[in-house]
């Protein structure tokens, strides 16, 4: 009995000891360091960044930050580091000294390009990566960021969400899939699916795997619709055939991860019309893509 007794307190000793090795990151910590709450999504830290202090126009359309100017960074525990994606929205001279910045602090960079044509002032879009300490991480990108003028202040108290001006249930309807409102915006998150890797750690929805599509209500039952979808090589030419032959311009195709598996494509999109024809628009282009069933 003695003998039983020891072997069960070893057990939970070492069942203990494992968990405390690898506790999660001090998000609070984290969120000093880099001087802006996020909030957990599953096992993700995800830090919203929304460049609210950019007035961009395109098309005659203003857009929103929730609609195309979301900044934001993910942190994934890995034991006791962590993992950090994110895509920084920033403008033509902030480019080079945060890109210098954050390499010189040991964050990489996995991608650099557009997601928008003729939008004025232009943005530009910088995917990052790092791993190792949390805390460090965190400092290394406020380091970075603090040579753009990405607003780092507390958020705002919640305020009643804005109405969308759009019949979204009808949207949902041709979309195959069900949005939610965020900030005056109608959004879709659409995993793949198979399950996606960098390296070999799987990439979770909230650190970017999923694809995106926004509408923003611009009068008359019309939105513009803007995001990308995550393809593999071979539904690249389907999607932008399916997306063209519907009224929707391709904006960018291009990476944004370095390690990633399967290897995926970014296709960006834009177009301002009849948001039910639209979303009729999208469902043929989700129809040549693996994704997982609506939820």
């Amino acid at each position: 009995m003695r003998n039983l007794a020891f072997t069960t307190a070893a057990t939970l000793a070492l069942a203990t000891l494992a968990t405390s090795a690898y506790a999660d990151p001090d998000w609070k910590a984290v969120a000093q360091a880099l001087g802006k709450e996020g909030a957990m999504q599953g096992e993700v830290y995800r830090v919203g960044l929304p460049r609210t202090d950019l007035h961009v126009k395109l098309d005659g359309v203003d857009i929103k930050p929730g609609f195309a100017l979301g900044s934001w960074l993910a942190f994934h525990p890995m034991g006791n580091e962590a993992m950090v994606m994110g895509d920084l929205v920033l403008t033509g001279e902030e480019v080079n000294p945060v890109m210098k910045k954050l390499l010189d602090s040991g964050v990489e960079i996995t991608a650099l390009h557009n997601h928008l044509l003729r939008s004025e002032p232009a943005t530009m879009y910088m995917h990052v990566f790092g791993h190792g300490d949390a805390v460090k991480l965190a400092t290394a990108l406020h380091d970075g960021l603090s040579l753009s003028k990405t607003p780092m202040a507390a958020a705002a108290p919640a305020s009643p969400q804005p109405q969308i001006e759009l019949d979204t249930a009808a949207v949902d309807s041709a979309m195959g899939f069900k949005g939610k409102a965020n900030g005056g915006v109608y959004q879709f998150s659409i995993p793949r699916a198979e399950p996606v890797k960098d390296g070999a750690m799987e990439v979770p929805e909230a650190m970017g795997s999923a694809i995106a599509i926004n509408f923003q209500p611009t009068g008359g039952g019309k939105a513009a619709i803007t995001g990308d979808f995550v393809l593999v090589a071979s539904e690249v030419n389907p999607v932008l055939k399916a997306l063209r032959g519907n009224g929707i311009e391709v904006t960018a195709v291009h990476n944004h991860m370095l390690d990633d598996q399967p290897r995926l494509f970014f296709m960006h999109f834009w177009a301002n019309d009849d948001a039910q024809k639209l979303a009729k628009g999208l469902r043929a282009a989700l129809d040549q893509v693996k994704t997982a069933k609506a939820r």
